[in-house]
Formats: structure tokens, sequence, C-alpha cells
């Protein structure tokens, strides 16, 4: 298949309006680095996930796309030098120097991505993998992962833990339980078997779509990634709404897990996400065979 030539000043102004949308998704985040504030909810996305701005602003085509009249482009990393039909040059992915570095990623991505698609989505977690994260910290003389105070308190927090059966499936929420709250979740996830675990009601899982997006570097449409991160940044407003912490310094109010009406709002947010998030899965899935079959996946 031919590849997509896109005119200069097409690609120009798709890579502005894209850099501009970074700008307003990364802006409160900013504003906090730049007070040289901490932001317990949003350094999250650039800790757990470490990016750089830049990198959100930069944006890119995806396979077979040919960005005419781009010589700058051509010296970026898996990037090369291709003919335009006019006689003039562009810059396309080498796809095949990406695959050379990058295939078993390209591989691991789709076969995760596309397992946790077609798995139903299990609803009933109402986010106390945060709550697991805090168990008895109090008791054991230990700091809460953040500088924030308990919205129950330390014996209440215990008391939602005590009163709840935890069935937690992604592996990296479950490695930050704290050693007395491991043994109360019913499941036992593991790195190994990631694939066979995630499932796509998992808050956890669905932010990670944004980990998924940065590793596979340029072949990534820059719509896709900002998609993406703009997804897991509403989670992640979720995820700590929904936690044991007060976070009502950041305007936000209390997702009660532990009420009838709290587990009932977080499952109908987890529904949402579970359904947006498998829609990023497939467009991921067809990035990936636009690599591995060198077909377009333009975006």
């Amino acid at each position: 298949m031919s590849p997509v030539v896109v005119p200069a000043s097409e690609w120009h102004e798709r890579a502005a309006a894209h850099a501009a949308r970074a700008d307003t998704l990364t802006a409160t985040w900013r504003a906090a680095r730049d007070r040289g504030a901490k932001h317990a909810i949003e350094d999250f996305l650039f800790t757990y996930y470490p990016t750089r701005v830049g990198t959100l602003r930069r944006w890119h085509p995806g396979p077979g796309v040919v960005l005419a009249g781009a010589p700058e482009r051509a010296s970026w990393r898996w990037y090369r030098t291709v003919a335009t039909p006019d006689g003039g040059t562009g810059a396309a992915l080498d796809v095949a120097a990406f695959l050379a570095e990058r295939g078993d990623t390209v591989r691991y991505v789709r076969a995760l991505v596309d397992a946790t698609a077609a798995r139903p989505g299990t609803f009933g977690c109402f986010g106390l993998h945060e709550w697991a994260m805090v168990y008895r910290d109090a008791a054991a003389g230990r700091d809460h992962r953040h500088p924030l105070p308990l919205r129950l308190g330390d014996a209440g927090t215990d008391a939602v833990v005590e009163g709840h059966t935890i069935g937690c499936s992604h592996f990296d929420a479950y490695r930050f339980f704290t050693p007395e709250a491991r043994d109360a979740n019913r499941l036992r996830p593991t790195r190994e078997r990631q694939p066979a675990m995630e499932q796509p009601g998992c808050l956890h899982a669905n932010m990670d779509l944004y980990k998924w997006a940065l590793k596979l570097g340029p072949a990534v449409p820059g719509d896709l990634l900002l998609d993406a991160f703009e997804l897991a940044r509403e989670i992640r407003w979720t995820d700590m709404a929904a936690s044991p912490y007060d976070v009502s310094s950041y305007g936000v109010e209390a997702l009660a897990i532990e009420t009838p009406e709290g587990k009932a709002e977080y499952v109908r947010r987890q529904r949402d996400y579970a359904a947006r998030s498998n829609d990023l899965r497939h467009r991921l899935v067809a990035v990936c065979d636009a690599l591995t079959g060198d077909r377009p996946a333009e975006g």
C-alpha cells in the first residue's frame, strides 16, 4: 500500500494544534510545577509514567505517512528521508528500524491490550486498591503515600478495608498494598500473569494505556497519544476522589465508596471508562498491526 503524503502546510497545522492541546491538558500540572509545588493528583501522570511535557507536545503521524518537506525530522530517531511523488523529499517513520529495536515491545503491547479488550470487565472493586495502600499505616508507624489527611481518619480507613472484599486484578496496584493488606486481596496478580488478568473495568489498566502509547513512541499517532493521556488524567482524578485521602484542597468532592451511593457512582464511571478505554485499545492494536503489516495508521 502506498504511503499517505501530507503536505507541509497541513502537517504543520496539525502539529501546532497538537501542541496546543497538550498544553491545555498539562496546564494544571505545569502551574504547580512552576510554583515549586507538589500536585498529589497529577504528579502521578509524570512520575509513575515518567515523561516530559515536550514529549506530549511532539506530534507524530504514525506509520505509513510521509511528511512532505520535513528535513529536520530526518535526523529524529526512527525517522528516515523518503522521496515524494512530486520529486521532492519527506520524512517518515522508519518501520524496519523501529521494529528492529522495539519489535518485542510492539508484540507484547498488542497481545496485552487485545486480550484485555476481549475480556469482560469487573465492576466491584470500588477503588479499594488505594485504601489497601494505606491500611494499618498508622499502627505500623509508616507515612502515607501522599501528604494528605485521610478523610475518615486512620481507624475509619482501616474499618472500610476490613469491611469489604478486595479483588484487585492489577499487579502494579497490588504491589503497593501494605503488607497487612496483601493477604486480604482475593486475587494474586503477578507481572507474569498480567496479560491473563488485565480487564477493562480496572482504572489502573485503563490509565496504563497512556504508558503503552508512550512505549510505542513515534509509531503512535499524536491524537491517540493525547486521547490516552486525557483519559488517564480523567481517571486519575476519579481514582483520588474515591481514595481514602481528603482531596478537598484540590476542589474535588469525595467519591465516598464506603456508601451505597458512592459505590453506584464509582461503578457508573468504571463502565464509562471501560468502554472508552477499549476504543483506545482497538486503536493501539491497529497501530501495532500497521507496524508489523506495514499498513497506515494515520492520525
